[in-house]
């Protein structure tokens, strides 16, 4: 019978500290770790690390590949990448090599901030590892500054203030990486714009061959998951290209589709609900509603 490696679980900053070969956190719920100073063969970590924390990572000079869930990912060109308490991380083909930063921040560091609840709303914690950040060489420097501000408050004497001081630079790294992470969805264009373009085609077969009849409506992460990319990854990207996340292009494709519907006149609204992928004829026709300021019928009717 296979030996089935399990993933080695870290519930605490210290003992990924101990795995590393590195001196005790000056903090047990944030540390600062530089990649230069770990010099332990990780080869035993290979078989997938799970963190019961955040880790955020600026890796350079990169050798080596990453598999997150199903993927691979290749950092030689560096990057910055999020990883969120219970994701799974795989290194393969080797003992990856690479310079940069960690910060690693425990749930409870956070937990009685606001951004201990805000810190959901920071999409790219969801994204896909071959969905990292790509930092200008000014970005660099930005994001830099931040671990070594981190770095320095961490190696300062406490007081009553250290906390406040590094959860802010925390949320300024968060908020940098929000900003960096809009750009590179409008300066990668050809990327970008190729994934628009699958997005829409998929849609529209989605929508023109009657598969909402058998399967409902598409989820979002249905979408994603046939485009090979995250669910947030995904809606981020369009809400920087077009305005709209996922969820809002779906529900325009299927107000195109019901008024195709509708102008023929072939099919009852009730029928065309079905069609479209509703359960109940009530909820497509407050969504028409909602999203046109008239119900189906008066549609209808308005092109008499």
């Amino acid at each position: 019978m296979k030996n089935i490696k399990l993933p080695v679980i870290f519930n605490s900053i210290s003992e990924l500290h101990r795995a590393l070969g590195l001196p005790k956190p000056l903090h047990p719920l944030i540390s600062l770790v530089d990649y230069g100073t770990i010099t332990v063969h990780t080869a035993d970590l290979e078989k997938g690390m799970l963190f019961n924390f955040y880790k955020i990572s600026f890796k350079k000079d990169f050798s080596g590949r990453i598999k997150y869930g199903q993927s691979h990912y290749d950092f030689d060109e560096g990057g910055l990448s999020f990883v969120s308490p219970g994701q799974l991380i795989t290194a393969l083909e080797g003992e990856a090599k690479y310079g940069g930063y960690t910060l690693l921040v425990h749930p409870d560091f956070i937990r009685s901030y606001p951004l201990g609840r805000n810190i959901k709303n920071y999409g790219f914690f969801s994204y896909a590892a071959n969905e990292a950040l790509y930092l200008s060489e000014k970005e660099r420097l930005v994001i830099v500054g931040l671990f070594k501000n981190i770095e320095q408050e961490l190696g300062s004497a406490i007081d009553q203030l250290s906390q406040d001081v590094l959860v802010s630079q925390v949320e300024l790294l968060l908020n940098y990486s929000k900003r960096y992470y809009s750009r590179q969805f409008i300066t990668r264009k050809e990327p970008s714009g190729e994934l628009l373009a699958r997005f829409e085609e998929l849609l529209s077969d989605y929508f023109g061959t009657g598969k909402p009849l058998i399967n409902g409506l598409p989820a979002v992460e249905q979408i994603a998951g046939e485009l090979k990319v995250s669910a947030h990854y995904l809606s981020d990207m369009l809400r920087s290209l077009t305005g709209q996340n996922t969820q809002q292009h779906v529900h325009a494709k299927l107000i195109e589709k019901a008024k195709e519907l509708l102008t023929s006149g072939e099919l009852s609204v009730a029928e065309i609900a079905y069609q479209l992928g509703f359960e109940h004829p009530q909820s497509f026709n407050r969504l028409f509603k909602r999203k046109t300021a008239l119900s189906p019928l008066d549609f209808r009717r308005s092109l008499n």
